[in-house]
């Protein structure tokens, strides 16, 4: 017996920090991840799934995208400057459009096929973009800096 409360304690010590770095996207507020560095975007949910390059019409606008299992980051040069979740205030993909602009309340600029609203500045203006799919339901949640 007391051996087991020894590898119980060493379980644990290395459980533990595995589990953290674990941090799923999603339990996180969003406007945490915009102007991450890449270092800490890696340390805080540990190396992407996927990496692609997305193409801009004028060379500024090429990004590196990281790709994690429940969400997508946008870097600019060093620093993440857009994130596509899953969910961000109160809304989910799959949501409906009416739904959504119920749960955000005043301030929604309905653009149709997305809409708009924009968020507390955190040195820089922010935004929530959301999309719909034909049958109006959530496709795409983006957190922005909307200077960009």
């Amino acid at each position: 017996m007391h051996r087991v409360y020894p590898l119980f304690i060493i379980f644990l010590i290395l459980a533990v920090p595995l589990w953290s770095q674990n941090n799923t996207i999603s339990t996180v507020d969003p406007l945490s991840f915009i102007g991450l560095r890449v270092d800490e975007l890696v340390s805080r949910f540990g190396p992407p799934r996927e990496v692609y390059a997305s193409r801009g019409q004028e060379p500024w606008q090429d990004d590196v995208v990281f790709i994690y299992s429940d969400g997508e980051f946008y870097i600019y040069k060093e620093r993440v400057w857009q994130a596509a979740v899953k969910s961000a205030r109160g809304i989910s993909v799959g949501d409906t459009k009416p739904a959504v602009i119920l749960s955000l309340g005043e301030g929604v600029v309905d653009q149709g096929e997305y809409i708009l609203f924009s968020l507390p500045s955190v040195g820089w203006p922010m935004m929530l973009r959301v999309n719909f799919n034909s049958a109006g339901r959530v496709s795409a949640i983006f957190v922005y800096r909307s200077d960009y």
